[in-house]
């Protein structure tokens, strides 16, 4: 009897439930050796691989049925008049990327004989996110603050539509209402930085 019950034990496995015993131990051993090799990495670059989205191709940011095309304008940009030769640079940039942002240029895109104020609250409800250009014209100029404000209502948790970009800007001349917000600093590289930005913020938009 102990001979036969010991046969029956070391009988062979059907080959369907090796198979399936074969696939959830690989399954299984997948995450081991990602741990594994995260182990072997610093624990901050873990975090960051792991909270780091996928990156973003133009094609997913272009596709017709995204909810990009919900929205007249990827980017508004708010800037003072004195400060517009600047600012037509960024958006012939931001334009001309792969991913040809739609950017909104008040002296471009304002219809003549609007109201100042309905077309830069239009401008900031029809844009998926709003790069301000904070310069010394900038806080001087009371239809800048205006549209800061405007967009600051529009999105009041920072999730990063509103873009502050300091130029010639002391950072105690900051403004008190976007310092809970980081902001880029106008250098070399700072049209491909804010460009990068949009992307975040139209990658969080494809995917609310």
């Amino acid at each position: 009897m102990a001979g036969w019950f010991k046969r029956l034990l070391h009988k062979r496995k059907p080959r369907s439930v090796e198979n399936s015993l074969n696939t959830s131990h690989s399954a299984s051993s997948s995450p081991s050796s990602s741990s594994a090799e995260s182990s072997s990495s610093s624990p901050s670059t873990s975090l960051i691989r792991s909270i780091r989205p996928s990156p973003m191709l133009p094609s997913d940011i272009t596709a017709s049925g995204s909810a990009r095309w919900a929205k007249t304008y990827d980017v508004c940009i708010c800037h003072s008049e004195v400060d517009l030769e600047v600012v037509e640079e960024l958006v012939s940039y931001l334009e001309g990327q792969p991913e040809s942002f739609r950017c909104f240029l008040q002296l471009r895109d304002a219809a003549p004989g609007s109201a100042v104020g309905t077309e830069l609250c239009d401008a900031v409800q029809n844009s998926h996110c709003w790069v301000m250009l904070i310069t010394p014209g900038f806080l001087q100029d009371p239809w800048c603050k205006y549209q800061m404000h405007q967009a600051l209502a529009e999105a009041p948790m920072a999730n990063g539509r509103t873009i502050p970009v300091l130029k010639d800007v002391d950072r105690k001349d900051y403004p008190r209402e976007l310092r809970n917000l980081y902001y880029i600093y106008m250098k070399e590289n700072s049209f491909r930085q804010i460009r990068d930005t949009v992307v975040r913020c139209e990658y969080i938009t494809l995917r609310v």
